[in-house]
């Protein structure tokens, strides 16, 4: 929106033009996501406190738990919020991808959103029906995975590349949409299950988002791509934007979320987040390395797995609870201990995933 601005005021005065570079776009993005959340976050959660719109914590986990009941929840609005207005205000809007992201991160949305409501609002245990929920994930997003198919200018932009092996290249054709299509629901729901401690979610998916924001940028550069052999795809750099503004909602996010937490997340946040982090990788054709940066929300989805399989087949479990963190809590480390580990793993795994750009 603001691109259109500067775009005409530079017949008036050339010094607009310096709002068409990327970076200073992604650098504002970042600034308005983040004093957005900063400034709505106290309104948002005294919102969240007058409606009683509140956490309910399950009576089998960690005792330590048991104190965040009633801490306001679906504090993922806020985070949404700033990441759609600083994305209208600062990407240009004639770009596809941007568009695409945006409508997927806020289908995910409505759906946490909806899931959220009856739980907190309607007081329905359940929330929304787990068949009801993986329904519409998986109708948005077979649309996103058609478009993207549909839409695709090169062979390249429906292809499967191989970090690390730049010679080991893998064409989907329509294949692509089943990729994609586990891709974005599998993240979201993976964002989603890490959603258990304060700010344990939020970190991992700001430093993941960061990352990818790189990969944008020089995939959607013809001559950065060429010389670190990754995939040239035409007008992805533009999501550099929204990824600065993911960084900069989920900073301001973790202002409040941060232990011990004023609000939560909730599956608006979360469900929403996810899905975004896995339509960008995609769209980059970065999947491989989205689930190696991503390991802590791949690590938290296999132990579920892992301990309802066994349990299904044994009797037995394998964790004392999952998702994983849980079972570091019932070991007896202290939640902040738990959060921050998580962190600095992400941090290890985000760089070798940066790493891969140069190890061809």
């Amino acid at each position: 929106m603001l691109l259109l601005l500067a775009e005409y005021l530079q017949q008036f005065y050339k010094g607009f033009a310096v709002f068409q570079y990327l970076t200073l776009r992604g650098i504002l993005s970042v600034l308005t996501a983040l004093v957005l959340a900063l400034w709505l976050g106290p309104w948002m959660i005294r919102t969240l406190q007058t409606r009683q719109i509140g956490q309910a914590v399950r009576d089998d986990g960690p005792q330590s738990h048991l104190s965040k009941k009633g801490t306001p929840t679906m504090g993922g609005a806020l985070i949404l919020t700033s990441i759609a207005i600083s994305t209208l205000l600062w990407a240009d809007l004639a770009n596809r991808y941007v568009w695409v992201v945006l409508a997927v991160t806020l289908a995910f949305g409505a759906i946490g959103w909806v899931d959220d409501y009856r739980k907190v609002i309607e007081k329905n245990s359940r929330g929304l029906p787990s068949r009801w929920k993986y329904f519409w994930q998986s109708v948005f997003g077979l649309c996103a995975a058609l478009f993207l198919y549909m839409t695709a200018q090169s062979p390249v932009e429906t292809t499967l590349i191989v970090p690390l092996l730049k010679d080991v290249t893998l064409p989907l054709g329509v294949g692509f949409v089943v990729l994609t299509y586990f891709v974005i629901v599998g993240s979201s729901n993976a964002v989603n299950l890490t959603d258990g401690l304060d700010g344990l979610a939020i970190m991992p998916t700001v430093l993941v988002g960061g990352a990818l924001g790189i990969f944008c940028y020089l995939s959607g550069h013809a001559a950065f791509a060429e010389y670190l052999l990754i995939p040239s795809v035409p007008g992805a750099g533009e999501l550099i934007v929204f990824c600065a503004a993911m960084v900069g909602a989920g900073l301001g996010f973790l202002w409040f979320n941060t232990y011990p937490a004023q609000v939560f997340m909730g599956d608006v946040g979360a469900l929403a987040l996810g899905a975004a982090l896995g339509t960008i990788a995609v769209i980059v054709r970065q999947e491989i390395v989205l689930a190696i940066m991503g390991g802590v929300f791949v690590m938290e989805t296999l132990s579920v797995v892992i301990q309802v399989a066994s349990f299904k087949l044994t009797g037995k479990r394998v964790f004392r609870m999952a998702p994983i963190h849980h079972h570091f809590e019932l070991k007896g480390w202290p939640e902040p201990r738990v959060i921050v580990r998580f962190w600095i793993i992400t941090v290890i795994l985000v760089l070798i995933g940066l790493a891969t750009l140069k190890l061809r």
